[in-house]
């Protein structure tokens, strides 16, 4: 059964005491079948701390993260939230995850007061409709596992990938891109917020997928090791992420273990919702 009900787990903040002098709140990771958490949930859970200490009438429209150290999934992680500055039009806010004692993530968010303004972006790929493309589930179908089973259904999020997935063989061959259709498997609720967060937390699982593409390697590559490092977030515009979005991917550069991928979410009517940047170690387990 494929519900969203990791997702809001993964957001379920508890706000906690603080001597930091802002505010705080803890979250508990998601299982994965790997011994570290999904990096999209510390991103999500960083924004959504930092949205819960912001006035309704701004906006997230940027934020910037980074990893430390693995996220234990047995444990919650404490965020700290810095009221860095509030503005007539501007909020800034920095984030610190804490786990075991240890920093292991920071990030810097910012919102604005939406103005009226001409919109302009990068023209959505043509690619197929997601009605026509296979789920996760239906491309993993007769393979067993529990990193399957996870991506089957225990990512929250139904993805359909273009040309194909890379799950356990790279799918449509080396090419330096790649798009992916994605929604929450159940609807959200209506908050604008809400959806912010959805896509934060969403746009982690695929990002790095080109360039393991390029380097013809599968998630079920033997020895295969990853870490998201850096990730960068910027929000042109609103969108429902429990409607398909296309997620348009390509590889930015590779070099010495490290990976870049660069994201574009679009609506299906073809408006830019959100821009994603994000660099990875890669650990191939094998000679390239």
């Amino acid at each position: 059964m494929t519900t969203s009900d990791a997702f809001h787990r993964a957001i379920a903040l508890t706000e906690v005491h603080t001597a930091f002098g802002g505010r705080a709140f803890e979250a508990q990771p998601q299982p994965v079948p790997w011994p570290k958490a999904y990096g999209g949930d510390t991103v999500a859970q960083s924004v959504a701390a930092a949205l819960r200490t912001v006035d309704d009438d701004r906006a997230l429209h940027s934020v910037h993260s980074s990893f430390l150290r693995g996220v234990d999934v047995e444990e919650p992680v404490h965020y700290d939230v810095e009221l860095i500055r509030d503005g007539r039009g501007f909020s800034t806010r920095h984030v610190r995850g804490h786990q075991h004692g240890k920093l292991a993530f920071m990030a810097t968010a910012s919102f604005h007061v939406p103005e009226a303004f001409p919109a302009h972006g990068p023209s959505m790929p043509a690619v197929p409709s997601p009605e026509s493309l296979r789920s996760s589930a239906q491309a993993l179908e007769g393979v067993e596992g529990a990193d399957i089973d996870y991506w089957s259904h225990g990512r929250s999020f139904d993805m359909r990938h273009v040309p194909g997935p890379i799950y356990v063989e790279v799918e449509g061959g080396r090419a330096a891109h790649q798009a992916v259709w994605v929604r929450s498997f159940d609807r959200l609720d209506d908050d604008p917020r809400t959806h912010q967060v959805a896509i934060a937390y969403v746009c982690d699982y695929t990002i790095l997928e080109p360039v393991l593409r390029v380097l013809d390697l599968p998630w079920r590559s033997e020895g295969l090791i990853t870490a998201s490092l850096d990730h960068a977030m910027w929000f042109h515009s609103p969108a429902r992420a429990d409607e398909w979005l296309l997620y348009a991917q390509e590889c930015g550069g590779i070099a010495d273990g490290r990976g870049l991928g660069i994201g574009r979410f679009y609506t299906q009517a073809g408006r830019l919702v959100a821009t994603v940047a994000q660099e990875g170690m890669i650990r191939p387990g094998r000679p390239l």
